[in-house]
């Protein structure tokens, strides 16, 4: 199970926080300063400090940690192309700005001024992406191991077990916190859901990203306009449903699916276009389109 096509492609916002998170956590080691991460009672309250509380949203504070963290930051993209990354970039804002709504909550009422209490990293997004995990993604694959029954999505709960005991109570108070805001965001608070950010910032961070390697051959350049879909100049003749009205637009779900699959965005709306919202001729025409 691996959320998809290899690479980050039609992700670019989870490739901006894979790699801003392996770079604060590997410079952080190297400079022996992350060990003094993680959030406590007097950081947030008698010696508040802007580039700590920062930095432990991103900054994993040991190697494990870091190495299950990105896996699984990696392996959520696939939510980035159900959904778009306009509206993942509101889910991460979100998760990340409510988990550490909870933290402080909680630190508060252990108020513990000695105790680091809360490791770093960004444990709120990793464990608020287990809630549509849980709810969204379908099992494809089951099987046995020794008498106990598996899935194929097994092994991302067991990696999400390891990093949520990694630093025992210090990373369990975090886990809980993003699985919290991740519910709250699933049952639509305020609407969230339906938030997004004006079209240049989402544009912003597209070409902030430099080009993803390991997309779907020919993933870039397909092409699907008129009655027949083209690819690398050559025209391919066959009958499909006429375009539907220029006032209706396919439905934002069809678009996910066929985004999930690892096909362009505006590709997939065009198909969508060309075969009246149905999602199986859509994808015959993006395969198609692949395939010349």
């Amino acid at each position: 199970m691996n959320g998809g096509p290899s690479g980050f492609h039609n992700a670019p916002v989870t490739r901006i926080c894979v790699i801003a998170s392996a770079i604060f956590s590997v410079f952080l080691g190297i400079k022996g300063g992350s060990n003094k991460l993680g959030l406590s009672y007097q950081d947030i309250f008698r010696n508040p400090r802007l580039w700590k509380l920062v930095l432990s949203v991103f900054a994993f504070s040991s190697t494990p940690e870091m190495m299950f963290g990105l896996y699984l930051l990696y392996y959520f993209r696939v939510f980035e192309r159900q959904i778009g990354s306009n509206k993942y970039s509101v889910f991460i804002l979100f998760s990340v700005i409510v988990s550490l709504l909870f933290e402080v909550f909680a630190v508060t009422l252990l108020q513990d001024p000695l105790a680091n209490l809360l490791t770093s990293g960004p444990y709120g997004l990793i464990f608020a992406s287990f809630v549509p995990f849980y709810f969204d993604i379908p099992v494809s694959t089951r099987f046995r191991v020794v008498g106990v029954h598996l899935s194929d999505k097994s092994f991302i709960y067991l990696a999400g077990v390891q990093l949520l005991l990694s630093s025992w109570k210090r990373s369990i108070l975090p886990g809980i916190c993003g699985i919290l805001a991740g519910s709250l965001y699933r049952l639509n608070l305020f609407g969230i859901r339906k938030a997004k950010f004006p079209e240049f910032i989402a544009s912003f961070f597209s070409r902030l990203s430099w080009p993803s390697t390991g997309s779907p051959r020919g993933a870039t350049s397909r092409n699907v306009t008129g009655s027949a879909p083209s690819y690398a100049g050559r025209h391919v003749q066959r009958t499909y449903p006429a375009p539907m009205a220029p006032s209706t637009e396919p439905s934002e779900d069809a678009i996910a699916t066929l985004a999930s699959m690892g096909f362009d965005r505006n590709s997939a709306r065009q198909a969508l276009v060309q075969a009246r919202n149905d999602v199986n001729t859509a994808t015959n025409i993006l395969l198609e389109a692949q395939s010349h």
